[in-house]
């Protein structure tokens, strides 16, 4: 197979583009530099885009393109740049993908599409207001701003219709480097850790490991529409910390006080931290994908080894 990777550089792209060649696929980098190597194709998607010839032979592109959702608080300024960052190189896939012929584009997308509390709650829930529904493929997407995000996010995918566009929505992913653990390592290994909130909020997750082999399983299989890219057991947010504690040997007590995180984090405290979504994987499971890490046990002592 070849398979043209945008976003071919971060921690998702890395180890997906090692994994595809060590089974013998060809990988073509998407780059926003000048071509160094063979393997590279050089674009601009807020200008030039791609070239007519760019995507000639390519049997799949994988769109991992997207500034980190948790990398600054959300100003105006930059949540305009996490939409421009995911709608534009989006777009100018869609478009290229139609115009060549491409028969299968995975595109990115997130379980925040679900809501934050997955019922419109919110913080009603992360304080024990209400029970978190499962969410599946089948779910009604939510409200709130990651919500409309990645409603967006996957409306432009879909405009590549002359391929199976699967939109790939993805859990925060569990990495010995990088990844969502990345920043709460440290504090988690001084001893600083702790629930956040109420800690009743779940959190649905994935590791590394498993989320390249769950897009592999896309490319292999003829699926189609939204994918839960989860790990079968999402966990509330006290069972995910104990666990963190319990793999890196340090007790995980001290919790941080909801008021202090809506203050110091504002809408990104409120829908990422505060609250969350019980997603989990049907269509991969009906389809017989088996996990490496299905429990969050499994899943810390992997990225905490």
């Amino acid at each position: 197979m070849r398979v043209a990777i945008a976003g071919s550089s971060g921690l998702i792209g890395t180890a997906l583009t090692a994994s595809l060649r060590s089974d013998g696929h060809e990988v073509r980098r998407l780059v926003r530099h000048e071509p160094r190597t063979s393997d590279e194709i050089g674009w601009a998607p807020e200008s030039f885009g791609l070239t007519p010839d760019a995507l000639d032979g390519v049997d799949a592109v994988v769109n991992l393109c997207g500034v980190g959702i948790g990398n600054r608080p959300w100003s105006g300024e930059f949540k305009q740049k996490l939409r421009d960052s995911r709608m534009v190189p989006t777009q100018v896939l869609a478009d290229a993908i139609l115009a060549t012929g491409v028969p299968v584009f995975v595109s990115s997308s997130a379980t925040g599409i679900y809501g934050f509390g997955s019922d419109g709650a919110g913080e009603d829930l992360a304080s024990g207001g209400g029970a978190f529904p499962e969410m599946t493929e089948d779910s009604p997407a939510g409200s709130g701003f990651l919500a409309e995000l990645a409603k967006d996010w996957e409306r432009t995918a879909a405009l590549a219709t002359n391929a199976r566009v699967v939109a790939i929505r993805t859990a925060p992913v569990l990495s010995p480097s990088g990844g969502l653990l990345g920043k709460l390592r440290p504090l988690f290994k001084l001893g600083l850790g702790g629930k956040l909130g109420a800690g009743h909020q779940y959190m649905s997750w994935i590791t590394l490991v498993d989320h390249v082999r769950a897009v592999r399983f896309v490319l292999d299989n003829d699926l189609s529409g939204p994918v839960n890219l989860t790990a079968p057991q999402p966990v509330t947010n006290t069972e995910f910390t104990a666990a963190f504690g319990r793999s890196v040997h340090r007790p995980a007590v001290l919790p941080v006080p909801a008021p202090l995180l809506r203050l110091a984090g504002g809408e990104l405290a409120r829908e990422m931290l505060l609250g969350g979504q019980r997603a989990v994987p049907k269509v991969l499971s009906d389809n017989g994908f088996t996990f490496v890490h299905p429990t969050i046990d499994d899943g810390m002592e992997y990225a905490n080894a």
